[in-house]
């Protein structure tokens, strides 16, 4: 009730000026995100086995559905339209680049510190317990997955400065290039077999869609017209890459299947990018004089204030859930993956799901609060840099193989580490302005 009375005080001192449609895209994007990974995952009790299954797989038709669930292009152009008011605010001001990036890179990571530190602690006294590497490796990889977004974002976030200036310099230009490099990166993957080489396109193909943000908000991607070429030419785009090209169906990764759209992501992401960028945008000014009631803004800065939150532990609630569930003989997990009754007892998982990960936010949402320093911390460019490339390191290699490992502590102490330091290295926890930092 406090968080809700606070928002509404928010939504009332909110100017009239702020474009509020950015803000609902990102709490709907998250939430989808939650929703589809909360879908696809198909966990069951099999003659006593338990076993972690993916609807996408048992049930192709499912793929469809993350054209629609799969909707992180969304989050990386709302970023991009707010790097970019962010950014050019902090030029007009007379913030340097280092207050700026310092100020955006510890909003990003401070939230990610208290799940590493959790995971590490349950990794070690699941080993102590008796669990096997491999278990808390799937169980952490499981859980974990979602810091991949942070790992190239906060790459992103620290090439605002050379992204926007090219957006300045070049216009429309300065986003085809991207285009054309994902292109060449992806003729490279795919005719050539230089498979590797695909993995550039975690840079170029966000990049671009972060460029969309960019475009939004100098007025470039607005009105009907503008948004609807958008729409189908990204739709074409996409057809033509799945239904021509061969390129999955699926826009997320399917187990079992050599090639995926997102691991390392494809051009049918930018198409998708495009494609949902045109069409949300077709509804901006409807949504914004929505969004003028106190309620619905007040609703929209709720979510928000805990959106990092919501993101960064809706799987680890799932896996845990999943977890004590088998711990007591499988109860609720009796159901076949994608039989009538799997289907009718999704709202009783999601309900179940949304109340595990409602503990996390009460215990752990005041990190993302607290991610601000008191007054305003510098960070040299060294610092930006080195430390925003040990997250970025870091999160990657933890997104696609988790924590567990062999030894006396049953974790990848290392990895945790070198997140760690590089969030104390961007100021995490900083409390106090150090000029000569």
């Amino acid at each position: 009730m406090r968080a809700w009375e606070r928002a509404r005080e928010l939504a009332e001192r909110t100017p009239e000026a702020r474009n509020r449609y950015v803000d609902l895209l990102r709490a709907v994007s998250i939430t989808a995100v939650v929703v589809g990974h909360w879908l696809i995952a198909a966990p069951w009790v099999d003659q006593g086995r338990l076993r972690l299954d993916h609807m996408l797989g048992l049930q192709p038709w499912t793929q469809w559905l993350t054209w629609l669930f799969q909707v992180m292009p969304i989050f990386f152009m709302v970023g991009g339209y707010s790097n970019a008011a962010s950014w050019e605010a902090a030029l007009r001001s007379g913030r340097d680049y280092g207050v700026w990036v310092g100020a955006r890179l510890r909003r990003l990571i401070a939230p990610i510190v208290p799940l590493l530190l959790f995971w590490g602690v349950l990794g070690f006294v699941a080993h102590r317990a008796g669990v096997t590497p491999p278990m808390v490796k799937i169980g952490s990889q499981a859980a974990l997955v979602p810091i991949w977004f942070l790992a190239i974002y906060v790459l992103v976030v620290v090439l605002v400065p050379v992204t926007h200036w090219a957006w300045r310099r070049f216009g429309i230009g300065s986003f085809w290039a991207l285009v054309a490099l994902a292109v060449l990166v992806d003729l490279a993957r795919f005719r050539v077999g230089l498979v590797w080489f695909g993995w550039t396109n975690y840079l170029f193909v966000w990049a671009a869609v972060h460029h969309m943000g960019y475009m939004w908000k100098d007025g470039r991607l607005t009105g009907p017209t503008r948004t609807l070429v958008w729409m189908f030419g990204g739709l074409f785009l996409l057809l033509g890459l799945v239904f021509v090209a061969g390129y999955p169906l699926s826009m997320v990764g399917v187990p079992g299947e050599e090639v995926s759209n997102t691991l390392p992501p494809s051009l049918a992401m930018l198409g998708l990018g495009m494609a949902q960028g045109g069409l949300l945008l077709t509804m901006e000014t409807p949504a914004r004089r929505w969004l003028r009631r106190t309620t619905a803004w007040a609703a929209t800065i709720l979510v928000n204030g805990m959106i990092m939150s919501v993101y960064l532990w809706h799987l680890t609630a799932m896996v845990l859930v999943i977890g004590l569930l088998n711990l007591l003989g499988g109860f609720g997990l009796g159901l076949q993956p994608g039989s009538g009754a799997w289907w009718a007892t999704r709202p009783v998982w999601m309900a179940v799901l949304a109340a595990a990960l409602f503990l996390f936010l009460v215990v752990f949402g005041r990190f993302e609060r607290l991610s601000e320093p008191k007054t305003p911390v510098r960070l040299s460019l060294w610092r930006a840099l080195v430390g925003s490339a040990m997250v970025c390191v870091s999160l990657a290699l933890i997104a696609l193989d988790g924590i567990g490992a062999e030894g006396p502590l049953g974790v990848r102490v290392w990895i945790l580490l070198l997140a760690l330091l590089g969030a104390a290295l961007v100021g995490v926890g900083s409390r106090r302005r150090d000029a000569a930092t």
